[in-house]
C-alpha cells in the first residue's frame, strides 16, 4: 500500500469510519434488493394464476429506478446526501410494506406498485458509489468505489438467509420476508443518520457553471463509460434473470439454481476486494477490456453444454466481467463531471443503465420460455460486442484516462 502524505491523510479515522458505515449500509439495503429478486415472482405465483407476469413488480423496480434517479440527485444535490439517502429508505420502507400487503391481500397491482416505489430505494443505493468518491481525496476514488461495492457480498449472504428463513413464518407465504425487507431498510435509514457526508456544492464553483446535459453525455469518455455500462448491465440481467428457468429447463434439479445465483452473486461483488487495487495498479481502460473478455469467457462456458458445471461457471465469470466493467465504467464516470455537475451527470448515467436493466430483465423469462438457454446466449453475444467496441473506442482517445 502506498504510504505517501497524501494516502497517510486518505486513511484518517473518520474517512475510514464514514467509508466502512456507508459498506455497511451497502451490503445491508442490497440484502433487501436481493430478497426483492429472490421472493417477488415466488410470491406472487402463490397467489396470481398468470405465471408469465410473475417478474412484473420486479421489471416495475428497475422501471422506477430509472423514473427515480433524477428526483433523487436533485433531492440530494439540494438537501445533502445524508438527507437523501434517508429518504430512499422510507421509500424502501413504503414499497417493502405495499408488497406484504399485495400477497396478504392477494393483490397483483399492489405487489407491481410497491416494486416501483421500491425503485426510489434502488436508485439512491445506487449512489451510495459515487458518496463513496466524495468521501475520500481522489487519489483513493477506485478503492472507495470498491470498498463500497464489497458490500454486495455480504448482502448475497444476508438476503440469500433471510428469504429461506422467514417465507413460511408468517402466512400467507412471503409475508414475513417482506416485513423483513422493511426492517432492512430501517436499519439503513438510522444508519446513514451517523455518517458525515461532504457539503453538496452549489450550482456554480471555481471550476464553472454547469454545462448542458448534452455537453456532459457528449464527452467520449462518458460515453463509453455508459455504453459499457449498459452492456455489462444488461448481458449479467439478461441471462442471470432467465438462468433459473433454464436450469430447470434443461432438466437439473430446483436446488441446482440457488447454487447458481449464489456463485452469480459471489462473482459479482467478491472482486470488489481488489478491483481498486488493479485498476490503480493497471489503469481503467485494461481492466475494463478484462471485464469485457471475461464475460465472453461465461457465455462461451454456456454454450459448451448444460451440465451443472456449465451453470456455475459461466453465471460465477458473468458476475465477475460485470465487476470490472461496472467498478471501471463508475470510476469513469466520476472523471467526467465538475462537482456542480455531479448530481445531474450521475442520474443520466443511472438513467440510461437502469432503462437498459428494465428492457432486459423483461425480456429475458420471455425469450427463455420461448427460444431457449443457446439463443438467449447467443444474443448475449452482441451485448458483450458493445462492451468491447465501448472500450477500443475509449483506447483509440486521444484524451488519457488515469485512474
Amino acid at each position: 500500500m502506498d504510504t505517501s502524505p497524501e494516502n497517510a491523510i486518505a486513511l484518517n479515522g473518520a474517512m475510514r469510519r464514514n467509508l466502512v458505515l456507508l459498506t455497511c449500509c451497502q451490503a445491508i439495503g442490497q440484502a433487501g434488493n436481493i430478497i426483492m429478486l429472490s421472493a417477488t415472482a415466488l410470491s406472487v405465483i402463490t397467489f396470481f394464476p398468470h405465471r408469465d407476469l410473475a417478474t412484473l413488480p420486479t421489471t416495475m423496480q428497475h422501471i422506477g429506478v430509472m423514473l427515480s434517479v433524477f428526483p433523487a440527485a436533485a433531492l440530494m444535490m439540494r438537501m445533502g446526501r445524508g438527507f437523501g439517502f434517508r429518504v430512499g429508505s422510507v421509500f424502501g420502507m413504503a414499497g417493502a410494506a405495499c408488497c406484504g400487503l399485495g400477497v396478504y391481500t392477494a393483490t397483483f397491482w399492489l405487489m407491481c406498485l410497491g416494486g416501483l416505489l421500491l425503485g426510489y430505494a434502488v436508485a439512491s443505493l445506487q449512489m451510495y458509489r459515487f458518496a463513496a468518491v466524495e468521501l475520500v481525496p481522489l487519489s483513493h476514488r477506485a478503492r472507495a468505489i470498491s470498498w463500497v461495492t464489497t458490500g454486495g457480498v455480504v448482502a448475497g449472504v444476508l438476503g440469500a438467509s433471510i428469504t429461506r428463513t422467514t417465507f413460511d413464518v408468517l402466512m400467507p407465504l412471503y409475508l414475513g420476508t417482506y416485513i423483513a425487507m422493511i426492517v432492512i431498510h430501517l436499519v439503513v435509514f438510522m444508519l446513514m443518520s451517523f455518517i458525515r457526508f461532504p457539503p453538496m456544492p452549489k450550482a456554480t464553483s471555481v471550476e464553472g457553471p454547469k454545462r448542458s446535459l448534452w455537453e456532459i453525455a457528449s464527452q467520449p469518455r462518458f460515453a463509453a463509460a455508459v455504453l459499457s455500462s449498459m452492456a455489462a448491465w444488461a448481458t449479467m440481467l439478461f441471462l442471470m434473470s432467465a438462468s433459473p428457468l433454464a436450469v430447470v429447463g434443461c432438466g437439473l434439479p430446483q436446488t441446482e439454481a440457488p447454487v447458481v445465483i449464489f456463485l452469480h452473486v459471489m462473482g459479482m461483488f467478491v472482486p470488489s476486494f481488489f478491483t481498486g487495487n488493479l485498476i490503480t495498479r493497471f489503469g481503467t481502460v485494461r481492466v475494463m477490456a478484462a471485464g469485457a473478455a471475461i464475460l465472453l469467457a461465461g457465455i462461451l462456458v454456456a454454450l459448451a453444454g448444460i451440465d451443472a458445471w456449465n451453470f456455475r461457471i459461466s453465471l460465477a465469470l458473468n458476475g465477475v466481467g460485470w465487476n470490472f466493467l461496472f467498478v471501471g465504467a463508475t470510476m469513469l464516470v466520476t472523471t467526467c463531471y465538475r462537482p456542480s455537475e455531479r448530481g445531474r451527470a450521475q442520474a443520466l448515467n443511472d438513467f440510461l443503465i437502469f432503462g437498459t436493466t428494465a428492457t432486459a430483465s423483461f425480456l429475458a423469462g420471455f425469450l427463455q420460455n420461448h427460444l431457449g438457454w443457446v439463443p438467449l446466449n447467443q444474443a448475449g453475444l452482441g451485448l458483450v460486442a458493445v462492451a468491447f467496441l465501448a472500450v477500443v473506442w475509449l483506447r483509440l482517445q486521444r484524451e488519457p484516462v488515469t485512474a
